[in-house]
């Protein structure tokens, strides 16, 4: 049975009140094989404490997830709760696929939620409120690593080479084995913007979001230094291992070393993998240097299309899937971080072998201030590959990268 905060449970009787018949509400996310077994187990819990409401849960292919949304909604049959990634955020309550939560829940998520929440207001109005929160962290095949005399994971940026190169093997020309997944359209956007960037001593944007700066001289090192892991250094290929996730199915597999992705990836791999493996913080330039990482988060909004009793039932599924328990029950099943500030200060997590390296990154973790998640994305993935595949040179490619993302934020402030 779970238990909610007073606040919380007080919000849910008012809401109980409104719900004087049955009542169907949809929710939709996309197909991620965790996410989607802990939503199914949620509704199962939810539904035998409110047997007046039914929840039916939709999932779509991650590819085709927003193009449905766009289609759905205005069509006037989409879902009422609906999961969303927070960078997607400006851009759908442009579009109107979404509509603010209570003022009440606003208050809420700033006494209640990490600060990292916060990037789900628009305009000052709250859209949305998370499960779970994610940062990211190097995942490492312990049992390569000590065959290949390592005992330890790389904690800088040189150890992680010297470990990576030595742990590549190729045979024939090809590669057999790589140190590193490479991965640009992984979590390697993520790494180059938010993480290298800003350890080689540059900022990825403006303090307002409006400005690109990562094409500035610390950019062009940091972007220099992680093309050169394949260009030079030969520590990996992309699409070594083949899928969209193919980094982290090469790692499960025990062809891949060292893998940098999202603590979302933890329970996949607790699931696939099959020998020893560990977490640790991401590397840093040197002892005491710098620290940085990307913090994300999918958040549960309400649409348009939640009205009347809808609403008070949507609302009320809400606030139970994102109760501190369902945030423990989202962590053991998914891997994902609670976005509950209480729970994150609980020094289980910290010191836990796999949890704690995220738990311990959140400190430093930042959101990138997205207006067009997709879109923004896809001038990084480019860039990388631009140098990856087509071997342009990195300053070059990353400056053109720096001024297409430029006319993505100013067409969207205009």
């Amino acid at each position: 049975m779970f238990r909610i905060s007073r606040l919380a449970a007080l919000l849910l009787g008012v809401w109980g009140l409104a719900l004087a018949q049955n009542v169907t509400i949809t929710y939709w996310q996309y197909e991620f094989r965790t996410k989607v077994e802990a939503i199914d187990e949620l509704i199962r819990r939810f539904e035998a404490q409110n047997p007046g409401i039914k929840v039916v849960h939709q999932t779509f292919p991650y590819d085709a997830y927003q193009q449905k949304v766009a289609s759905a909604i205005p069509a006037g049959q989409g879902p009422d709760v609906v999961n969303l990634y927070y960078g997607w955020a400006p851009t759908w309550v442009k579009a109107g696929y979404l509509v603010p939560l209570p003022e009440d829940w606003a208050s809420r998520v700033e006494r209640e939620f990490v600060s990292m929440a916060q990037a789900a207001k628009i305009g000052g109005r709250l859209y949305g409120v998370p499960t779970a929160v994610r940062s990211l962290a190097l995942f490492y095949n312990k049992d390569l690593l000590r065959q290949a005399g390592f005992s330890s994971p790389p904690r800088t940026w040189e150890e992680f080479l010297a470990a990576a190169k030595k742990l590549t093997v190729k045979q024939g020309g090809r590669f057999t084995q790589i140190g590193y997944g490479i991965a640009p359209d992984g979590q390697d956007h993520h790494l180059v913007r938010e993480v290298l960037v800003r350890q080689f001593g540059g900022q990825p944007y403006s303090p307002d979001g409006r400005r690109v700066l990562y094409g500035g001289e610390a950019g062009v090192r940091a972007f220099a230094f992680y093309t050169d892991w394949v260009r030079k250094h030969e520590i990996g290929v992309p699409g070594f291992f083949p899928g969209n996730n193919g980094y982290r199915d090469g790692f499960i597999a025990g062809r891949i070393a060292m893998i940098i992705d999202g603590s979302f990836a933890i329970g996949t791999i607790q699931q696939g993998a099959r020998f020893s493996w560990g977490v640790a913080e991401l590397p840093v330039e040197r002892p005491g240097a710098r620290k940085a990482n990307f913090g994300s988060f999918w958040m549960h909004g309400l649409t348009p299309l939640a009205t009347g009793p809808k609403r008070e039932a949507a609302l009320k599924f809400l606030a139970f899937i994102t109760s501190e328990e369902a945030q423990r029950y989202w962590l053991e099943k998914v891997g994902e971080l609670p976005a509950s500030r209480n729970l994150i200060r609980d020094p289980k997590l910290s010191l836990h072998p796999v949890y704690g390296p995220f738990i311990l990154s959140l400190a430093y973790a930042r959101a990138t201030p997205f207006v067009d998640e997709t879109a923004q994305r896809k001038v990084m993935v480019d860039a990388i590959n631009r140098v990856l595949l087509q071997g342009m040179d990195p300053a070059q490619s990353l400056r053109l990268a720096a001024e297409e993302e430029q006319k993505i934020l100013d067409q969207f402030w205009r």
